[in-house]
């Protein structure tokens, strides 16, 4: 039992703190990760995804950017899908 210092008071013994619904938000399972490729497989992309690809494919960056933004409302969510796009670009040019 030391009165003063870091190791003052009465020797405990930490509890694990449990992990909150709340605290998991936002991480992606597997589960889903697998369903979101399965319905991109099946369904493919929307106009205005192919639009932004197709501006992406002529160097039109600025441009694709801009739309991406004016659909999707916030620049960080257009910056997201660009490079989504980007990178199934980068992809399909690998394949062939």
């Amino acid at each position: 039992d030391l009165r003063h210092g870091l190791n003052k008071g009465h020797p405990t013994t930490p509890i694990a703190k449990t992990v909150r619904p709340s605290q998991r938000k936002g991480i992606q399972s597997s589960r889903t990760k697998f369903v979101r490729s399965v319905v991109r497989e099946v369904v493919g992309f929307s106009p205005y995804e192919r639009r932004v690809m197709e501006l992406l494919r002529n160097s039109k960056d600025k441009k694709a950017r801009k739309f991406t933004k004016k659909r999707l409302g916030t620049l960080l969510r257009a910056k997201r899908k660009l490079e989504e796009l980007s990178t199934i670009i980068q992809e399909s040019r690998r394949a062939h």
